[in-house]
């Protein structure tokens, strides 16, 4: 049953039996905001939004869907790049931008204990006064909300010293496919039986609904030193990345930017970055004031072992503030280069990135479009930007080469994806990592939590109707473009 047989209207007056009536969204208007995540090309308007306002109506409103059969899609900031918050057809989204209340911060137990709704970045800014921060810090945490990296198991620059979000987060509240309320993991971070806590974190919405989280705060670093390193070559920063940790060196970050990336990022920013560089590395060295020293003496006599043209190191907070800001900012500025461009996420292993990155080049040239690089070089998580033009028609060849560079690093003995999720976007690859008996098992799995498959459908797993009648770009209906009929 969805909400063709459940009509909207029937669907409507029971979420606002329990909810306000402006928390529920029916108006062609209000709908579309919600069609799409940061994956535009894939898009469709869901029949309800609803907005609740706490644990309570999340749990309410699942309910009403259960009672009803009607799939639903739970969904943050929309900022995710691989359509795992794509409405389902006739299905309800759950917003939960309403639940954005930093509930506690406990700062003698290093904890902050929040609602899904807070944006990342915010989470160390209330923990900075007591000296305390939050690690995790995907390049879009000034938009994107705890709940979000809590279904994605969001990373980020500084993924390499202190892990992705599965290392913070201690205990959730999760609102299961019937509307029960459970709590996964607990305050310390051993737990006794099955690890519940790391099976959800990355689900991608496909078991539950987190409406509360409690993570892991560290203490700021004594000492921070931020090295900015330019090389004649791609492959001559991969190799120097590969040096650095065979050195026993690991620092807080390594992120990698090509000529392209940095030509973007630094007319957006002005980041300090040689843009007539072909590579770059940054390099974040963080901890005892005596340890970053030694260790910076040893990376720069590295860097330059692998030929660096220039090693520069920001001598001031502010400084240090641009050569970050450029990083953040990269996907965004491509914009500035390119009509349009489709962001990838996929792992190597670090030895095979100068090896990675070499094919992604040719492949680029094979078709004719270009692919700037910047990543998370430090543990092979790549996210490599393919250029292309939609007026042009080139959009059906930048997707598949973007797909075909996804299945390049399974090939090459990594995984689709490194943080950004599968969602609707690589679920007809998942087939070339896993076996049939592997995603069976995830099915499983899956079932346990949501037996009736309304958490999230159409996401993570291929399916015949998905993977033999792929999505292309959303194209208007002439008729639409000319106004005689409108999209529902």
């Amino acid at each position: 049953m969805t909400a063709t047989t459940t009509t909207a209207p029937v669907l409507a007056r029971e979420f606002a039996a329990v909810l306000p009536e402006h928390c529920v969204i029916t108006d062609e208007v209000g709908l579309r905001s919600y069609e799409c995540d940061g994956l535009t090309g894939f898009r469709q308007v869901p029949a309800v939004v609803v907005l609740p306002r706490d644990t309570d109506e999340v749990a309410a409103c699942v309910r009403i869907c259960a009672r009803h059969g009607v799939p639903f899609v739970a969904r943050g900031a929309g900022t995710g790049l691989s359509g795992g918050a794509l409405p389902v057809a006739d299905g309800v989204v759950i917003s939960l931008q309403k639940l954005r209340r930093i509930l506690e911060i406990d700062v003698e137990n290093r904890r902050a204990v929040l609602e899904p709704g807070v944006f990342n970045l915010d989470i160390s800014r209330a923990a900075g006064p007591h000296g305390l921060y939050y690690a995790p810090d995907p390049s879009s945490q000034q938009v994107c909300t705890i709940g979000g990296n809590v279904a994605e198991n969001s990373g980020g620059a500084h993924c390499l010293k202190y892990g992705f979000t599965t290392n913070h987060v201690l205990e959730m509240e999760v609102v299961l496919a019937d509307g029960s309320v459970v709590t996964l993991g607990g305050p310390t971070a051993e737990q006794a039986g099955p690890d519940l806590r790391g099976l959800f974190l990355g689900s991608e919405g496909t078991l539950g609904i987190c409406t509360k989280v409690t993570v892991r705060l560290l203490r700021k670093p004594e000492a921070v030193r931020t090295v900015l390193a330019d090389f004649p070559s791609i492959e001559a920063a991969g190799e120097t990345v590969g040096a650095i940790v065979e050195a026993a060196i690991v620092p807080a970050a390594v992120e990698m930017m090509d000529s392209l990336a940095m030509e973007a990022a630094e007319a957006a920013v002005g980041a300090g970055y040689t843009v007539s560089s072909p590579s770059a590395l940054i390099i974040e060295l963080d901890g005892p004031a005596e340890e970053c020293d030694e260790q910076f003496a040893e990376i720069t006599r590295i860097c330059e072992e692998r030929g660096a043209t220039r090693i520069h190191v920001a001598d001031s907070t502010d400084e240090r503030a641009r050569v970050w800001k450029g990083r953040k900012a990269a996907f965004a500025a491509v914009g500035r280069i390119s009509p349009d461009y489709i962001v990838q996420d996929g792992v190597v292993p670090r030895t095979r990135l100068a090896e990675v990155l070499s094919q992604i080049a040719a492949m680029g040239s094979e078709v004719g479009l270009r692919v700037a690089n910047v990543f998370h070089a430090g543990d092979g998580n790549l996210h490599p930007l393919v250029l292309y033009s939609e007026s042009a028609g080139e959009h059906d060849t930048a997707e598949d080469l973007s797909s075909r560079i996804a299945e390049l690093c399974v090939e090459l003995g990594g995984s689709l994806s490194g943080e950004h999720g599968i969602g609707a976007d690589k679920a007809c690859s998942m087939g070339r990592m896993f076996t049939d008996d592997d995603l069976a098992v995830m099915q499983r799995v899956r079932a346990g939590f949501d037996p009736d498959g309304l958490c999230n459908p159409g996401k993570v797993f291929p399916t015949p109707r998905l993977c033999g009648e792929r999505p292309g770009p959303f194209r208007p209906h002439p008729l639409e473009e000319a106004g005689v009929i409108s999209r529902l």
